[in-house]
């Protein structure tokens, strides 16, 4: 890039060099001219006031010396006098442009190639009172040799220029590149107020993306390793008991037991994988889903239903308040989201403590909550509960089979309808759980 960007620059210089030195050249060629031309007026008009015949006669060497060439031209452009030519020989000037511009104007200019010496030459014609006129002019040999000097000159300083151009452009490139080469090596190190101003939208937008590429690879390992732990576990302890089965070690109630523990374990295992392949499809940035009307006082009602026999089991009362409501939603999933909350609140209550399912309006929007009465969770933990396989009290979730995952399903569910979740939670004095659709 670097290369690229200095050769862009030394083109641009060699560019702008050219276009300089050809304007210079044309420039100084149009001021020679115009002063030329002006120093042919002066000469034709002390000509004009001396005499012709007696200026020729006193200063033909002076003439000859400046390179001026005088012609008087008769009122039907017959020519009486050349100083260089013989007036005999040369045909009629009256169509000359100088001299009929003259003949009209009173004064006529023009560079042209002349007949007589087949040289470039710069001409000045005036009218004299007589009506004839005079013609003062002189050859561009000399001209042209001033402006191919100046046009050497002109060649070395744009050499100069070049040369420094391509010392300022190496510095320049190299500056320019510094900052996106320390980016290049470390993008976290490197801070906005290091880098042109214009730069910084996009270097703050590339140290987020880089952020959130390490933070998604961070979740990414820990999740592989927690699954592997999760997986493991389950495993170890269906393996372990089977072999005591296998061996002949256990007989009677201890074969009964062990067996009860396999089921046990390999329910928390199916459990697990189901989670997990639920947290895979949600992640899916294909899913589509097939959206219709639910009513959020039924979903309560299910979830009583389904939830009753687990809660005695856990010596935890279910109530069920508000008013039916209905929203547009997938009816499977927000059986599944509110399934996950009732269990999780049911799991980690207390004996004889209680779980409200409450639907309602909050803010004006559609609102499900889940509030009970159970342990709570401490402020350190309440910003990671919706993490994948974040547990807060990690041996009470493995003894009352949690999979820590479905806060985390409950989170991405809550996404796929455009809800907000809301946490209020106090250690020892329960938590509620809002879905504001």
């Amino acid at each position: 890039m670097k290369k690229k960007i200095n050769r862009e620059v030394m083109l641009i210089a060699v560019i702008a060099i050219t276009v300089m030195a050809v304007c210079s050249i044309l420039l100084f060629y149009r001021i020679m001219e115009k002063q030329i031309l002006e120093d042919l007026k002066a000469n034709a008009h002390v000509i004009a006031r001396v005499g012709v015949t007696k200026l020729t006669e006193t200063m033909d060497g002076d003439l000859d010396q400046e390179e001026l060439r005088v012609t008087l031209i008769g009122a039907d452009g017959t020519v009486l006098y050349d100083s260089l030519g013989d007036k005999t020989r040369m045909e009629n000037h009256k169509e000359r442009k100088e001299i009929a511009k003259a003949f009209r104007t009173g004064e006529g200019r023009a560079v042209r190639k002349s007949a007589t010496s087949a040289k470039q030459t710069y001409y000045y014609a005036m009218r004299l009172p007589d009506g004839d006129i005079l013609r003062v002019a002189k050859e561009s040999g000399g001209i042209l040799a001033i402006i191919l000097s100046i046009a050497g000159l002109i060649v070395i300083i744009g050499v100069f220029s070049f040369a420094m151009c391509a010392f300022y452009s190496r510095c320049l490139t190299k500056r320019l590149m510094a900052p996106i080469e320390k980016m290049a090596e470390n993008i976290t190190l490197v801070q906005e107020d290091e880098v042109y101003e214009e730069m910084r939208p996009f270097i703050s937008t590339i140290k987020r993306q880089h952020m959130d590429i390490l933070n998604y690879a961070r979740i990414r390992q820990e999740f592989s390793a927690n699954v592997s732990h999760e997986l493991k576990t389950p495993l170890t302890a269906i393996s372990g008991y089977a072999e005591l089965i296998v061996s002949g070690m256990a007989d009677g109630e201890d074969a009964v037991h062990f067996a009860s523990e396999i089921q046990d374990n390999a329910e928390r295992l199916q459990n697990l994988i189901n989670d997990i392949i639920k947290l895979s499809e949600l992640d899916g940035k294909d899913l589509k889903l097939e959206f219709e009307t639910v009513d959020l006082y039924e979903l309560g009602e299910n979830c009583l239903s389904m939830m009753s026999l687990y809660a005695q089991k856990n010596e935890v009362s279910l109530r069920l308040l508000g008013e039916h409501i209905q929203i547009s939603g997938n009816k499977t999933l927000l059986e599944e989201l509110l399934l996950n909350l009732c269990s999780n609140a049911v799991r980690y209550n207390k004996k004889g403590g209680s779980v409200v399912i409450k639907t309602g309006f909050e803010e004006g929007r559609p609102m499900l909550s889940v509030k009970d009465t159970g342990i709570g969770i401490p402020k350190k933990h309440q910003e990671r509960i919706f993490e994948r396989f974040y547990r807060v009290d990690k041996s009470r979730s493995k003894s009352t089979g949690g999979t820590g995952l479905g806060l985390a399903i409950v989170k991405h569910i809550a996404a796929q309808h455009n809800a907000r979740i809301t946490l209020d939670s106090e250690e020892g004095a329960g938590t509620e759980i809002k879905v504001r659709f």
